[in-house]
């Protein structure tokens, strides 16, 4: 199968049950996408498909041959952060790093999905992008640590508030 992932296509051969995330972890040495719960309950296998935001680990890589993969390592580099890379970085938004990266990707596409207008389930009229819209759009995935309170000013210092 042909997988696109950050912009580089990759020819592998792989058991058709495999999902995304082990075909990018085990097979691509991508390891930014975490297997949390294996569920698609924590987030912290979030990657950006075709800039949609999607939980890795329930998708099937075969079903994602014409799609566009982007990975945390896709983001930015070490010396041109993401402003959400930036952001996360500034408001020390993580504290053991394991559910980083699937909030950065999560992040990155509610910030796309706010700048298309599409509202949440908080949204009231016009879509403000306040901590009650950041929290209830980043609520796919949750950090065990307990470092919430640094990840929505980190989203928000990205957004430009």
């Amino acid at each position: 199968m042909d997988l696109v992932v950050n912009g580089v296509g990759h020819r592998l051969d792989l058991d058709p049950r495999t999902t995304l995330l082990d075909a990018l972890r085990e097979h691509l040495q991508l390891t930014g996408a975490k297997k949390g719960c294996d569920h698609g309950q924590c987030g912290a296998c979030t990657v950006l498909l075709d800039g949609r935001r999607v939980n890795s680990c329930l998708i099937l890589a075969i079903s994602q041959q014409d799609a566009e993969v982007t990975t945390v390592e896709g983001l930015g580099t070490g010396d041109n952060l993401h402003p959400v890379q930036q952001g996360f970085l500034d408001r020390d938004g993580f504290q053991c790093g394991y559910c980083t990266p699937g909030q950065i990707c999560s992040a990155v596409g509610m910030l796309d999905e706010v700048a298309q207008g599409r509202p949440s389930a908080v949204t009231d009229g016009e879509i403000t992008l306040d901590d009650a819209e950041i929290r209830e759009r980043m609520s796919g995935n949750l950090c065990r640590c307990g470092a919430y309170a640094n990840i929505v000013p980190a989203i928000a210092q990205a957004a430009g508030r």
